[in-house]
């Protein structure tokens, strides 16, 4: 127990001792040094005048589009997409409702208990933000849900009547 070196972190940068460098090995081809990795052999190349080094995988495949037809289009589910916007507004309407509800929590703590006064108002200001950013959010989901029921509509040729 006494042998071992014992890591101390302070704050959220960690600092490089002199023995913890990574090695550096000069290139046979040009003057910029070629660092090798402390977790395997393959070297990193800084030079500012390479290209990045390309990682193959076994899972790289590309697909080739003949030039005369255009890539399938996905086939969009717009009853699904519309359902998803419209639980996301509600999910962005019951968080506005929340953080107004504990906004106004707080507003009465501010006024209960003078002591803590300050902290209490902080609080509130900032579920009453929350509260105006989830709105905001619901509110941005509703118009998404709207659009997805015009681009249903759309797709499926139904002509839309503007009145006004």
């Amino acid at each position: 127990m006494a042998e071992e070196k014992h890591h101390h972190h302070h704050g959220l940068f960690h600092h490089k001792k002199d023995d913890d460098e990574i090695p550096v090995e000069p290139s046979p081809y040009s003057d910029t040094p070629i660092e090798t990795s402390p977790y395997s052999d393959a070297p990193i190349n800084t030079s500012p005048y390479s290209d990045p080094p390309v990682q193959s995988s076994a899972y790289s495949e590309t697909t080739v589009y003949s030039e005369s037809a255009p890539p399938p289009e996905p086939e969009v589910d717009y009853k699904k997409e519309e359902k998803h916007h419209k639980h996301l507004e509600e999910l962005g309407g019951l968080g506005a409702a929340a953080a107004g509800l504990y906004a106004v929590h707080e507003k009465h703590k501010a006024e209960k208990d003078p002591e803590h006064a300050h902290r209490h108002k902080i609080e509130e200001e900032i579920a009453a933000a929350a509260a105006v950013g989830a709105g905001g959010f619901a509110f941005h989901e509703h118009h998404e849900k709207k659009e997805t029921k015009e681009e249903e509509e759309a797709a499926h040729g139904k002509k839309h009547h503007h009145l006004f």
